[in-house]
């Protein structure tokens, strides 16, 4: 049975199914929606979401025949939104469905029941379809989490205007980092307009994180592309840095590490460049040849991405790479689910948790070994520690 949800927060339950606004999340034989939503979809396994069959918005997916009364609905909406803004309504503190008529919210959700049938009918379910949903039941649980954040952090910098206005912002508002599966093409997250900037947070600013138990932990794989390339190649992955190795294995033991990487990298994201070397062991056209498919690649996990020839070996390994550290991150999440640490978030090919000192001592190195064990081998962890986000240090495991 087809059911919208009325919104997404902890405290506000309601959904439309059946023609109806039914105020109780418990309802029976709810099978099918638009997109995940942490009130509904934690507990449960049985529900079909249309956003993880397509991969787009709303109005991106919608079909020709109900063009006009999306745009219609639509426009209702943003009005609404408008007003909340000018009244300084925060939505965050109220339940959507309070805020207008019962009306528009039956018609808002029965078109996108339309759209969610729509789509069912038109597109076949991707064959990273599970990940997709464990993913989103993680950002979703990630979400509900609020950042213990330190504005204090930044006092010494609020006489520029920059830092000025974001010191004030955060005084006034609660953090959570709230995260977009389908930002970008390749996979990797982004942040939602209304989110806690993590992933463009100045590296100046990172110091305001701080933990709510003893530790902050952010596990970071070693040269991932890199390693991913090498697995797409069907090679064993190094257990040391990857530069260092690089140095050893293709340039004949000369030049320092920076050199290295420098060169590693103007040879992998540049086409036209040749190195005879680089390619005896990262063979980029053994890799395309294997992963692209005329008009799309199609990864080791099953993300299919529409691409050109141009594009398809960045595609795939930056599509696999965000693929293999969310999948990881899964694995750390599901494992901390019944202790007080917790992840914290994710940024680009890293990790970060929020860990108390025992469980630091009883669990990392069982947790770093998890990280690091991929499906396309055994990727080299970084591991920095700090007591808060902007002071780190790198650690090791005993």
């Amino acid at each position: 049975m087809l059911f919208q949800s009325l919104d997404d927060k902890k405290h506000c339950v309601g959904i439309y199914t059946n023609g109806r606004l039914v105020f109780d999340d418990n309802a029976e034989g709810l099978t099918q929606t638009w997109e995940y939503t942490h009130r509904i979809g934690a507990s449960r396994n049985d529900i079909d979401y249309a956003a993880l069959y397509c991969g787009s918005s709303l109005a991106n997916v919608c079909p020709t025949h109900l063009i006009d009364d999306w745009k219609r609905v639509e426009g209702k909406l943003r009005a609404f939104l408008r007003s909340f803004i000018e009244s300084k309504v925060d939505l965050d503190d109220h339940c959507f469905y309070e805020l207008v008529p019962p009306k528009f919210l039956l018609e808002y959700c029965d078109i996108k029941n339309q759209i969610s049938q729509w789509v069912f009918e038109n597109f076949e379910k991707p064959k990273n379809y599970d990940f997709l949903v464990s993913l989103s039941k993680v950002i979703g649980e990630i979400e509900e989490q609020e950042l213990n954040i330190n504005p204090d952090g930044l006092k010494h910098l609020i006489h520029q205007p920059r830092e000025r206005e974001f010191w004030k912002q955060l005084k006034n508002k609660t953090q959570q980092i709230r995260y977009n599966v389908f930002g970008t093409r390749t996979g990797r997250l982004t942040t939602k307009k209304n989110s806690f900037p993590i992933l463009t947070l100045n590296k100046d600013w990172r110091k305001i994180i701080e933990p709510s138990k003893d530790w902050i932990i952010e596990l970071d794989f070693n040269a991932a592309e890199l390693r991913t390339l090498l697995a797409l190649n069907g090679h064993t992955q190094p257990q040391e840095d990857i530069h260092e190795w690089n140095i050893a294995n293709i340039y004949n033991g000369t030049g320092s590490r920076s050199e290295a990487k420098k060169s590693i990298f103007a040879w992998l994201y540049n086409p036209e460049s040749q190195d005879k070397r680089a390619n005896k062991y990262y063979d980029r056209d053994a890799v395309q040849d294997k992963y692209f498919h005329g008009d799309k690649i199609i990864n080791p996990f099953g993300r299919e991405i529409d691409c050109d020839a141009k594009h398809a070996l960045n595609y795939t390994i930056q599509s696999t790479t965000s693929d293999v550290v969310l999948r990881q991150m899964i694995k750390v999440f599901e494992f901390l689910k019944d202790k007080d640490s917790k992840v914290l978030f994710c940024l680009h090919d890293s990790v970060v948790l929020d860990m108390t000192s025992e469980e630091c001592k009883k669990h990392l190195r069982e947790i770093v070994e998890m990280f690091g064990n991929t499906q396309l081998g055994n990727y080299l962890v970084n591991i920095r520690v700090g007591k808060n986000y902007g002071e780190m240090n790198d650690a090791k495991v005993r």
